[in-house]
């Protein structure tokens, strides 16, 4: 029986040693799939003309043609998330998404809470209101009903004026522009504060009767959102929008969207 149990000893090493192999231990096991590769993008994707479904239910946009260009530049798939607006800085830090790409603001106040690439566009917000009203400037939104979308830059801009806010109505807010469009066309609201690119795209594409009213805020630059801890994305990205913009693709882009050259 003794040559059993030396065939037994034997049996059980052979099996340890390859299970230590198969663990891992040298350099011939496989390497993992480097899901680095990929990138998520956290978005609002009911923002045209930035990002949006089309009829055929696919997501398209000036932001979507940017990213897209850019990820393929940087040899990197890409992957597109609808977030929770008010949330954002959340899904960013968390690290549920690489970036947010979605017309947003360069703030002090986000600067807090994350990295920006470099602007590659200008935005300004605007009092959108029907073609029939009478409001004409900020201090006509005295006892009238204001919109706009939670979390956005339009809130912002309310907020930065406490007085003007508070001779409001009423100040309504919205999980996306499109719905206060909508109630801004059938008169449950009185003005929106919004993008004035956003406000025009959108009034020429839905032939909404809408009219725009210079608010007079200052212009502010638009960038990429990106996780405080993730410096080495940001110099990467900087690197491609500077050559997106330096070779006339981020023009194109621009011209194919809007019919004029709104990058920077």
């Amino acid at each position: 029986m003794k040559w059993k149990k030396l065939l037994l000893a034997g049996a059980v090493l052979a099996a340890a040693a390859g299970l230590v192999a198969g663990c891992g231990g040298g350099d011939k096991a496989p390497a993992p799939k480097a899901e680095s590769q990929k990138i998520i993008i956290g978005l609002d994707d009911n923002f045209p003309p930035f990002g949006f479904k089309d009829k055929d239910g696919n997501l398209v946009g000036f932001d979507i043609d940017m990213a897209k260009e850019a990820a393929k530049r940087m040899g990197s798939d890409i992957e597109f998330k609808q977030i929770d607006w008010s949330s954002k800085e959340t899904e960013l830090r968390s690290h549920k998404i690489d970036a947010i790409w979605s017309g947003l603001t360069i703030l002090p106040e986000r600067q807090k809470n994350m990295l920006f690439s470099r602007p590659y566009e200008n935005s300004v917000q605007i009092i959108l209101v029907k073609e029939d009203s009478p409001i004409q400037s900020k201090a006509d939104l005295a006892g009238k009903v204001v919109a706009t979308q939670e979390g956005s830059t339009g809130l912002d801009a309310i907020n930065s004026e406490p007085d003007v806010k508070a001779s409001f109505k009423e100040l309504k807010l919205y999980p996306d522009n499109v719905s206060g469009f909508m109630d801004l066309k059938i008169g449950r609201i009185d003005a929106m504060i919004v993008s004035q690119v956003v406000a025009l795209y959108y009034n020429k594409q839905n032939d909404a009767g809408f009219r725009v009213v210079d608010a007079g805020y200052n212009r502010q630059p638009v960038g990429v959102g990106i996780a405080k801890d993730n410096e080495e994305f940001k110099k990467r990205l900087d690197k491609t929008l500077e050559e997106m913009k330096a070779d006339g693709t981020s023009t194109e882009i621009s011209m194919k969207w809007f019919g004029q050259d709104i990058t920077i």
